[in-house]
Parts: C-alpha cells; sequence; structure tokens
C-alpha cells in the first residue's frame, strides 16, 4: 500500500479506532459521558480527514477498495447521520436501568460497516461490509431485552438477514462462476465480451433479493414494521438513514460497473419493485396508529422513489445523493421528538400521545410538523426539490409510468403525514408532556440540534442550488 493509498483510507481507519478507543474506555471504567463525548470527537475527526483528503482523490486500493468523490459524499452522509443519532442516544439511554456503554461500541462498527460499503468494488469488501452492519445491528436491535418485543425485533432481523446474506453468497458464487471475477468493473468488462447469460441473471436476481431486504423493498419489507417499532428510538433512526445509505451507495456502484440499467430485464424487474414499494409502502402506512411502524412503511415508499432516479443512471445519482440528504434531515428531527417525548418504560411511538403536542410543547410540534412536511413533499421544506429532482431525472429517461405512479403515490402519503399533523394542533389531553430534569447540558444541545435540522430543511426547500452544485462537483473526482 502506498503512502496516498494510506492516506485515503485515514477516515475509515479513524472510524475503526473509534470503536476499539471505546472498548479502551470501558475497560477503565469511563462514565457514559466521557464515552459520548470522546465518541462525538472521533466522528468530528472522521470528516476533518475525509475534507483533508480530499485533494487525493480519487484513489484506488486494489483489488477491494475504492476512495473517490461518490465515497465521499455517501461517507459524509453517514458520518453526519451518526453524529445526530449518538447525540440522541445520550439522553435515550442515560434515563434507562441498561448499560449503555457496549452500545457505542456496535454504533462504531455499524458505522464502519456502512462505510465499507460505500468504498467497495468488489464482492469481498462489500459482503464484509454488509456483514459488519448487519451483526452489529443484531445486538443495536435487542438491546433493551427487557422492554416487549425488542427481543422478537432482534430475533426476526437476525433470521431474515442471515436468510438474505445466504442468498447474496449464493448471487455472487453465479457470478464468479460465469464472469471469473468478483471485482465490480472486471465483472462489468466479461459482460461486455460475453453478454449476459442465465447464470449472471440468476446471480443478479439473488442479489437483488438481499439487497432488496436491506432496503425493505416490496416482497422483502416484512421486517420493518416489526424491527422499527421494537428497536429504540435512536437505533431506529439509524437503522432508517445510516444502514441504508451504505446499502444503496454499493447498489448504486455496482449497477455502474456492470451497466445494469442498460438490461431490459434488470430494468423491468427494478421498475415493478418501485411500483410496488411506492403504492405499497403508502397504502400499508394509511392505517398505522403506531408512528414508527408508519415510519417504516413511509421508508419503504421513499426507496421506492429512489429507484426511479437509481434507474435513471448517472444522471439520477445527484438527485439520489441530495434525496438521501434531505430524507436523512427529515428522519433525524422525527426522531429526535419521538425520543425527547420516549420515557423509561416505552417509546412515545403511539399517535394519541402526541395530541395537543403544540399547545404543550409548540417548539417539538413546528420540528415534527416540519419535518412531515419535508417527507409529503411540500413545497419551502427539503422534500419538494429532493422529489422534483427525481422526478426531473426519470422524466428525462422517458419513464413516464414511474414518474405518475410517483405522483400519485404522494398525494396518498399526503393523508397520513396531514393526519399526524392534525394530531399535533388538537385539543390537548389533561395529561402534561414529561419534564426533563437530568443533564440539562445534553437536553440543551439535542434541542439546538433538531432546530437546526428544521432550519436546514428550510434552507434546503427554498434554496437547494448550493447542495446542488457541491455534489455534482464531488461527483467528478
Amino acid at each position: 500500500m502506498t503512502h496516498l493509498q494510506f492516506l485515503a483510507l485515514l477516515p475509515f481507519l479513524i472510524l475503526a479506532t473509534a470503536a476499539i478507543v471505546v472498548i479502551l474506555l470501558i475497560a477503565f471504567k469511563q462514565s457514559h459521558t466521557v464515552i459520548q463525548i470522546t465518541g462525538f470527537v472521533m466522528m468530528c475527526g472522521v470528516v476533518l480527514a475525509m475534507w483533508y483528503v480530499r485533494d487525493t482523490l480519487p484513489r484506488e486500493v486494489p483489488p477491494l477498495l475504492v476512495v473517490d468523490g461518490f465515497a465521499a459524499l455517501f461517507t459524509g452522509l453517514i458520518i453526519f447521520s451518526v453524529l445526530v443519532v449518538g447525540l440522541l442516544s445520550y439522553i435515550y439511554f442515560e434515563e434507562r436501568e441498561e448499560n449503555p456503554k457496549e452500545y457505542y461500541i456496535l454504533l462504531f462498527l455499524a458505522t464502519l460497516g456502512s462505510a465499507v460499503l460505500t468504498i467497495s468494488r468488489h464482492f469481498v469488501s462489500l459482503f464484509i461490509g454488509l456483514e459488519l452492519l448487519s451483526v452489529s445491528l443484531y445486538a443495536l436491535i435487542a438491546y433493551l431485552r427487557n422492554r416487549n418485543n425488542a427481543v422478537e425485533a432482534g430475533m426476526k432481523y437476525l433470521v431474515l438477514a442471515a436468510l438474505s446474506s445466504a442468498f447474496l453468497l449464493f448471487g455472487m458464487a453465479l457470478i464468479y462462476m460465469e464472469t471469473g471475477s468478483m471485482e465490480f468493473t472486471a465483472i462489468g468488462r466479461a459482460l461486455e465480451t460475453s453478454g449476459s447469460s442465465v447464470l449472471f441473471l440468476m446471480g443478479i436476481g439473488l442479489i437483488v433479493v438481499a439487497i432488496g431486504f436491506k432496503l425493505a423493498l416490496v416482497p422483502f419489507h416484512l421486517w420493518a414494521a416489526d424491527v422499527y417499532q421494537g428497536a429504540p428510538a435512536p437505533v431506529t433512526a439509524f437503522i432508517a438513514t445510516v444502514s441504508k445509505i451504505g446499502v444503496f451507495a454499493v447498489l448504486i456502484r455496482f449497477a455502474q460497473a456492470v451497466h445494469l440499467q442498460q438490461n431490459t430485464l434488470a430494468v423491468t424487474v427494478f421498475t415493478v419493485l418501485a411500483i410496488a414499494c411506492m403504492l405499497t409502502g403508502n397504502i400499508l402506512a394509511l392505517m398505522q396508529q403506531n408512528i414508527k411502524r408508519l415510519l417504516a412503511y413511509s421508508s419503504i415508499a421513499h426507496f421506492g422513489y429512489l429507484l426511479v432516479a437509481f434507474l435513471s443512471g448517472d444522471a439520477g445519482v445527484g438527485p439520489t445523493v441530495f434525496y438521501l440528504l434531505a430524507y436523512s434531515i427529515t428522519l433525524l428531527s422525527a426522531f429526535g421528538i419521538i425520543t425527547l417525548l420516549s420515557t423509561t418504560r416505552r417509546d412515545a411511538d403511539d399517535l394519541s400521545g402526541y395530541r395537543g403536542l403544540f399547545w404543550r410543547s409548540p417548539l417539538m410540534a413546528a420540528i415534527f410538523t416540519i419535518a412531515l412536511f419535508s417527507l409529503a413533499g411540500i413545497p419551502l421544506t427539503a422534500g419538494f426539490p429532493a422529489k422534483f429532482f427525481i422526478l426531473t431525472a426519470g422524466v428525462q429517461q422517458n419513464m413516464w409510468l414511474l414518474a405518475v405512479v410517483l405522483v400519485l403515490s404522494s398525494v396518498i402519503g399526503l393523508y397520513y403525514y396531514l393526519r399526524i399533523i392534525s394530531t399535533l394542533f388538537a385539543a390537548p389531553p389533561l395529561t402534561s408532556v414529561k419534564e426533563r430534569t437530568l443533564h440539562p447540558f445534553f437536553y440543551a444541545a439535542t434541542y439546538t440540534s433538531l432546530v437546526v435540522l428544521m432550519c436546514l430543511l428550510a434552507w434546503l426547500g427554498v434554496f437547494p442550488g448550493f447542495i446542488v452544485d457541491q455534489v455534482q462537483a464531488f461527483l467528478q473526482f
């Protein structure tokens, strides 16, 4: 490995070091506060390292990895989300009996797995990153083992994730048998000379099943609602943002290498998946009274929207990054409110508990309302230009059916988002919201971060051009 290759991997080495540092802090019996602050500093170090090495990009680390502008963008999204999730995790676990120290080891290892996916160019690194992410999530989901449905959610994710890993490995084996390589670009070159065979298409199909499970695409979505509901609120936010960003990034990189969007059968399959996700996710969310389950089904619909950009090929990469940024900020805002309202016994995921929130806590209601407006794609919030860019990419590629379904399904989604908003402004119940008394600094920091996220949603909705230009500049690397 050359000096420049090592330098390009510096952010990921710092991320791996963060987990080791937390292990050492636990061994020396450091407090939860020390571990939290140290982890926050390490994550900031990853961001600074990525900025420091930007001039060395792109840089290949053969045969497994490539660090380029594409990886930098998705890794930046991941670290940004983890910073917020870590802040939410402190106030969430500090009030609970379970020792949260080991939680941060799992959190950073899962983050490392997701980050490895963004720089993967080989099936081996893809599998390592995916398993590092998945194995950490098994424990994170069931971390509050004394809570109802926590162990059940963890076991359900464990069984289905193990099954999806089997599909992934079998698909890799078939592609390797056909092309003689596990490197993405080499597979693409082999297909250019020999064309797509039955074995290759079978391998792609099995990989799509595995990726579909990780992204909760229809019909591989059955785990999503139960896992979202059973997992702790910060872990649910992590699953909805960080884990899916990494998986979608490696899907895009693989598709670009093998020119998947030029294969008629693959395009047909992903078109059906996109339509099924957009319709099924929004329809299933209509009847939900549990906020976390509603957001689970909503996420299915949103990744159906992202598949429209995915099918647009290279033209859809920029809109995908912007959409994931807007989507991450929105969900982190929503789960931040859920975390603040949660009690030591249960998460604040029942819709009835949000009745009259505006009259009890106007700031929380305002943040939640802006987040829901963004999810619905209302103008002047980040969700509107995000959906517009994806719709534009689809129309430019003449994908009229997907464009029509996207618009119609978004209209369906308006109902359940507005239903929640109307609940926030309804007459309040007699019970009052729980007062926070512990660790005022971290609660103040959490409120401040949520206000910043709300302002970002408004700013991206009004002035998206700056971010779009920066994304295009990074994609040129």
